[in-house]
C-alpha cells in the first residue's frame, strides 16, 4: 500500500509539470514547486527559477517570508529585521497598547527611533526547510491494520522522525498530513519572540471602510503595519530583551514601486490556513445549507449588540475592537461563501463527479463501496456536526463562558490572577449580559432535548431551562463578571476551591461535560471515520483523475499561489478594474461614519496634491486585486511580481470569491492586496516615519 501511495504521488508530481490546472487555480509545496508548476509559472511570465523561490542549501524568496503570531503571514523588508505584515493581524499588539490617552487604533503609532519600538509578545516563524517524510511516517503502516492501530504507529513514527530532526538544535518541529493521509511533510521552524511594534496607520486608514468594505471590491484600505524583529547579538531567537538587537536576515524583498498593470504576472507566497477542495457534495451541503446559515444569524445578534454599546462610548470602542473585528470577518466571509457555492452550483457538481467515481469504482474492490459509505456516515454526523456549531458559536460565545474555559485549564493561582487582568481590561459585563442571554437561548433552543443539562441544583426538567434566570443569577453573583469580585475570591486562602464552586465556573462545567459525555464522543468517533474515508476517496481520486493536477489543501504551511493583475465582472451589468486610488478614498470620505472619516492629515495631502515621488499619473494607487489563489493565512503575504519584488501585501478576497476554500472560480476569485506605493506614502505623508526607507532597498526598474 506504501508504494502505492508513493508510486501515485510521484507520477502526480511529474504530470503536473505538464498539465495545466483550471486557470490559475492551486496553493503549491514551495519544495516541489520544481516539479509541479515552475513551467506553468513561467510560461505565464515569472522571470526566476525554482531555487530563487526555493533552496534548501541556499538562500531563496522563502527566507524572507516568516508565519507572523499564529495565523498570518509577513515579509521582511529590510535588512534589519523590519518586517510588513497587514494592519488587521498586528490589530491586537496595536489594541493592547492603545488607551483613551494614548488612542494608537485611532491616531496610528509610529515609532521614531528603535527606543520607542514597542514590544508585543508576538512570535515570528521562520522556514528553515521542509521535507516529505511520508515513507518514515508510513514504515509498517498496512490495509490489515484498524483505524486505532494505524493512527498509533503514524504518531510513534512521526515522534520519531521529529526527535531525529531536532537533534542538536533549538528547531520547532512540526509534521502535517497531505491529500488527507496519503503524503507527510515535514517542517523545520525558526521561531523568534522578540517582536517590536514599529508602525501602524490610524484605524481610519489600516483598516477604512470597517465591515462595510470588508470582503468587498473596489477597495481603499491601507491595510497594513510594521514590525521589527530582535535577535540576541549572535542573531538567533532569543526572549525579550532591551540587549538584544535587529534581526539580520538572510534575505529581504526589494519593493517594487514601478507597481504592476493590468495582464501582469503575480505570485503570493505565505501560510494558507484552510482549505477543502476535495470535499463530497454531502460536506458541501452542509456547509451552505446548515452551518453557514446557523453561525451567520448567532454572530449577527452578537455584532448588534457590540456595535449598540461601541458607538456609544469610545472607551468601549477600544476593548471590544478586537473583539468585534474577529467576530466579523468570519460572519461576513461565511455569507460570500454560502451564496458563491449556491451560485456556482457547486454541490450539483460534486454530485456528478462522485457518480463518475462511482461508475468507475464498480471492478474496483478498494475503492467501489467508498463513497456510499461516507454518505451514511455524513447522516449520522448532520445533528452532532449542528450541536458542534452551536456548542463553537452559541455556548462559548458567551464571554463569562469563555474565561472560565481557559480558567479550568491554568493550573496555578498566578497564571490565573494573570489571566483574568487580560480579561477584564477588554471586558463590558453588561455586553457580556446581553450577548448570554441571546447565546445561551439559542444554545437550548437547538440542543435536543436528551442532550440538555440542568443549569443548577433547582432545575429539575432539563428540558425547560429557565434561561433568562439562570443568566441573571450568574451576573448576580459571579466572580468572573466583576474584576473587585474576582481579585477578593483569589485573595482568599481557599480561593482554588471558591472558584471552583463560583456559579458561573459550575455552569461551565455542567454545560461542557454534558457536551463532552453526549455530543463529542459521537462527533469525535464519526470525524475521524469521515477523514479515513477521504484518505481511501482521495487516493482513488488520484487515480481515476490522472489527467488532474492535485494540490493538497491548506493547513497553515508555505504555498505559492499564482495569477495575474485583473479586474473581474462580479455580475451582469458591473465590472470592476484591477487598480483603485486615493480619489476613491476622498470620494467615500465621511466625518459622520467612524469607519470613513479618515485623518485630516490625509485630506490637506490630497487637498495641495503633496504625494512626492509615490504619485502616478496624478494619483497614488492603493490597493489591486489579481487571480492568485489565496485563503484566510495569506493574511499579511507578500504579493510579488515575475522578478520577486514585492508589490504590496496582500489582505483580503473578493466577497463573490469567497468560496474558494471549497470551489476556486476563476471569473470571481481575486485577492486584494494593499499597493506597496501606498504603503510607502502613508509612511512618508501621515505618518513622517521616511527614515524607514534608508533601510529598504527599492526597485531601479521601470516599467
Amino acid at each position: 500500500m506504501k508504494k502505492s501511495i508513493l508510486f501515485i504521488l510521484s507520477a502526480l508530481l511529474v504530470a503536473g509539470a505538464h498539465l495545466e490546472s483550471r486557470a490559475d487555480e492551486g496553493m503549491w509545496l514551495p519544495s516541489t514547486i520544481s516539479k509541479t508548476r515552475i513551467k506553468q509559472m513561467q510560461q505565464r511570465g515569472l522571470k526566476l527559477k525554482a531555487e530563487d523561490l526555493y533552496n534548501e542549501n541556499g538562500t531563496s524568496l522563502k527566507d524572507a517570508i516568516v508565519l507572523f503570531g499564529t495565523g498570518c503571514t509577513g515579509e521582511l523588508i529590510s535588512g534589519e529585521g523590519l518586517l510588513l505584515t497587514n494592519h488587521h493581524c498586528g490589530y491586537s499588539a496595536i489594541q493592547s497598547h492603545s488607551t483613551v490617552e494614548h488612542d494608537y487604533l485611532t491616531n496610528g503609532f509610529w515609532a521614531m527611533n528603535r527606543s520607542e519600538e514597542l514590544p508585543t509578545g508576538l512570535t515570528v516563524s521562520f522556514l528553515v526547510r521542509m521535507e516529505d517524510v511520508t515513507e518514515q511516517v508510513l514504515a509498517g503502516v498496512t490495509d490489515q491494520m484498524s483505524k486505532e492501530e494505524r493512527s498509533e504507529l503514524i504518531n510513534k513514527n512521526s515522534e520519531a522522525v521529529k526527535a531525529k530532526a531536532a537533534e542538536g538544535n533549538s528547531y520547532k518541529i512540526d509534521i502535517k498530513p497531505l491529500f488527507y493521509g496519503n503524503q507527510y511533510f515535514m517542517y523545520v521552524f525558526e521561531v523568534f519572540e522578540d517582536v517590536r511594534m514599529v508602525g501602524a496607520p490610524p484605524s481610519s486608514i489600516g483598516k477604512f471602510g470597517g465591515d462595510t468594505d470588508n470582503w468587498v471590491w473596489p477597495r481603499h484600505t491601507g491595510d497594513f503595519s510594521l514590525f521589527r524583529v530582535y535577535a540576541d547579538k549572535n542573531n538567533r531567537p532569543a526572549k525579550y530583551s532591551p540587549d538584544n538587537v535587529p534581526y539580520r536576515p538572510k534575505k529581504f524583498f526589494t519593493l517594487a514601486t514601478q507597481g504592476a498593470q493590468e495582464g501582469d504576472f503575480t505570485f503570493v507566497y505565505g501560510f494558507p490556513g484552510s482549505t477543502q477542495e476535495y470535499l463530497l457534495s454531502d460536506g458541501i451541503d452542509y456547509i451552505a445549507n446548515y452551518s453557514d446559515p446557523a453561525k451567520i444569524a448567532l454572530r449577527t445578534m452578537r455584532l448588534d449588540v457590540m456595535n449598540k454599546y461601541q458607538s456609544s462610548d469610545p472607551a468601549i470602542r477600544i476593548k471590544y475592537a478586537s473583539k468585534n473585528a474577529n467576530v466579523s470577518n468570519a460572519w461576513k466571509k461565511w455569507q460570500g461563501e454560502m451564496k458563491g457555492i449556491k451560485r456556482l452550483g457547486t454541490v450539483d457538481k460534486k454530485r456528478k463527479l462522485e457518480e463518475q467515481y462511482m461508475a468507475w469504482a464498480q471492478d474496483k474492490p478498494a475503492y467501489k463501496d467508498i463513497i456510499p459509505q461516507m454518505r451514511d456516515l455524513y447522516d449520522q454526523m448532520d445533528k452532532y456536526a449542528l450541536m458542534f456549531d452551536y456548542y463553537n458559536e452559541a455556548f462559548r460565545a458567551m464571554e463569562f463562558v469563555a474565561f472560565a474555559e481557559r480558567l479550568s485549564r491554568l493550573k496555578t493561582k498566578d497564571e490565573k490572577v494573570s489571566s483574568a487582568k487580560g480579561h477584564f481590561k477588554n471586558y463590558v459585563a453588561q455586553i457580556d449580559k446581553e450577548i448570554s442571554l441571546l447565546m445561551f437561548a439559542k444554545y437550548i433552543e437547538n440542543m435536543p432535548m436528551e442532550y440538555r443539562t440542568c443549569a443548577d441544583e433547582k432545575c429539575t426538567k432539563c428540558g425547560n431551562v429557565p434561561v433568562e434566570k439562570v443568566i441573571e443569577n450568574i451576573f448576580a453573583n459571579s466572580a468572573l463578571v466583576d474584576q473587585a469580585k474576582f481579585e477578593t475570591l483569589m485573595q482568599q486562602e481557599n480561593a482554588e476551591e471558591a472558584l471552583n464552586n463560583d456559579i458561573a465556573m459550575k455552569f461551565f462545567v455542567k454545560y461542557r461535560d454534558a457536551f463532552a459525555k453526549h455530543v463529542f464522543p459521537e462527533y469525535r468517533r464519526l470525524s475521524i471515520e469521515i477523514t479515513d474515508n477521504y484518505r481511501i476517496y482521495m487516493r482513488g481520486l488520484m487515480e481515476f483523475q490522472t489527467d488532474r493536477s492535485f494540490y493538497p489543501d491548506a493547513n497553515l504551511t508555505l504555498r505559492i499561489a499564482y495569477g495575474r493583475v485583473e479586474g473581474y465582472q462580479p455580475s451582469d451589468g458591473m465590472t470592476y478594474k484591477s487598480h483603485t486610488t486615493i480619489d476613491g478614498i476622498m470620494q467615500k470620505d465621511n466625518p459622520d461614519i467612524y469607519d470613513y472619516d479618515i485623518p485630516q492629515r490625509l485630506r490637506d495631502v490630497y487637498a495641495a496634491k503633496d504625494y512626492g515621488r509615490w504619485a502616478v499619473n496624478g494619483t497614488v494607487p492603493v490597493a489591486f486585486v489579481a487571480s492568485n489563489h489565496t485563503t484566510g493565512g495569506n493574511s499579511g503575504s507578500p504579493i510579488l511580481n515575475a522578478r520577486g519584488e514585492l508589490l504590496g501585501a496582500n489582505f483580503d478576497r473578493t466577497w463573490e470569491g469567497t468560496m474558494s476554500d471549497l470551489e476556486y472560480d476563476p471569473v470571481v476569485c481575486r485577492n486584494i492586496s494593499v499597493d506597496i506605493r501606498y504603503v510607502l506614502f502613508v509612511i512618508d505623508k501621515i505618518g513622517g516615519a521616511s527614515y524607514l526607507f534608508d533601510e529598504m532597498q527599492f526597485s531601479k526598474r521601470k516599467r
